[in-house]
């Protein structure tokens, strides 16, 4: 017999919400997940409204708190097996303490909190109950992210001397928030963002991009956090230097003002032995650079082991992860779908009491969260002090 699809309730995403977009149709998309539940926005007459009004049918909460309360009284089959958190910054931790206090898996968008306090509770509460829980870094999900993890993590390019990671968006080029549109008004407000907007909204994918890549963590960081808007609230435009834990050195970079930049989400990694090239809005292929060779481009769906570069013996599981053939192309949809299909998996573990790893190889855990607010604190510290070198604080 089949198992049962897993049940799946939004903790926010209405009126209008982007991000609940892309997370919905990914959860749909293997068929063994389902939306069941939401408490869509924070008004709890507006929260049942836009769950009548949802494109399926599911059960309207006025609010998280009577969401996740009511699991309890639910039969098992009707309780859920995790929440989706997609609300504005400030309304992860809350949500998501309660839900994993309630025995409730969570997987949070990005950046995990607004305080490294907050993250570090988090941390502390997920080791403490042991259970599943993962971070939204979309991008971790495009096949060609992972090939690019196995090539480097390998050594395939020799050790790491240089990374340039870095998230270039054009559109808030012009002060868009005092407009009034709902994604620019939140991410420009630093009670809502936190102390960094350029920074945590998509310099942390940058950093994670190289994170999970590498495998190296950074050590200290030398900052500039600029604002080029007049009137705005936080950073804009976003460059830090950085140390890495190998010796190598990096350079995570974000913008909001780079007009014609849509989502150029990208990572250069220069080893002893070769470069490898990456950008998510050609999420495809990705390109080796190795000395006196021919370039090499790799597809997804078209590598072929032993090929002179790539050794014979593959992992199977990566070699087994795309899912339509090669010139038929996966994208956005189809990353959050694998994040969302390797939470399941862990999920699925965890109830069956069998150990499970959430250990940031297939989607950013909840101690990469922590990494990332911890990267933010730390840029604020430095540029506050004129980018002088300031070191990362260590996870306990």
């Amino acid at each position: 017999m089949a198992n049962k699809p897993l049940n799946v309730g939004l903790i926010g995403g209405g009126r209008g919400a982007f991000i609940v977009n892309p997370h919905q149709k990914a959860i749909h998309f293997d068929g063994t997940r389902r939306v069941v539940a939401g408490a869509l926005f924070p008004d709890p007459k507006i929260a049942l409204e836009e769950a009548a009004n949802w494109p399926y049918p599911i059960k309207g909460y006025g609010s998280y708190d009577e969401m996740i309360s009511a699991q309890a009284g639910l039969p098992a089959a009707e309780r859920l097996d995790y929440v989706l958190i997609v609300t504005p910054n400030f309304v992860h931790f809350d949500p998501a303490m309660k839900a994993l206090k309630a025995g409730i898996p969570v997987f949070c968008e990005k950046p995990l909190t607004v305080t490294l306090e907050e993250s570090a509770e988090l941390v502390k509460t997920v080791r403490s109950l042991k259970i599943p829980f993962g971070v939204a870094h979309t991008y971790l999900g495009h096949w060609t992210s992972r090939l690019s993890r196995y090539i480097v993590r390998s050594g395939l390019i020799g050790d790491v001397r240089w990374v340039d990671s870095y998230y270039l968006q054009g559109w808030l080029a012009t002060k868009v928030e005092a407009t009034g549109v709902q994604q620019a008004v939140w991410r420009t407000n630093p009670k809502m963002a936190g102390g960094s907007g350029c920074g945590g909204d998509i310099g942390t994918h940058a950093l994670m991009q190289l994170r999970y890549v590498t495998g190296l963590d950074v050590t200290d960081v030398s900052a500039q956090l600029e604002t080029f808007v007049e009137g705005r609230a936080l950073d804009d435009h976003f460059t830090i230097y950085c140390k890495l834990s190998n010796g190598g050195k990096a350079l995570v970079r974000a913008t909001q003002i780079a007009i014609g930049h849509k989502n150029d989400l990208g990572i250069e990694i220069n080893g002893t032995k070769g470069t490898l090239i990456w950008r998510q809005e050609e999420p495809e292929c990705l390109t080796v650079h190795l000395s006196n060779q021919p370039d090499r481009v790799y597809w997804r769906g078209a590598v072929s082991p032993g090929d002179g570069f790539l050794p014979k013996d593959m992992p199977a599981d990566l070699m087994a992860e795309p899912t339509v053939p090669p010139g038929h192309p996966e994208a956005f949809h189809d990353a959050f779908a694998r994040l969302h299909r390797c939470f399941e998996a862990d999920i699925r573990k965890w109830k069956a009491g069998e150990p499970f790893a959430c250990d940031g190889s297939k989607y950013a855990n909840v101690e990469d969260g922590w990494m990332g607010i911890a990267f933010i604190e730390t840029c604020l510290k430095s540029g506050g002090s004129q980018g002088n070198w300031t070191a990362m604080p260590k996870l306990g």
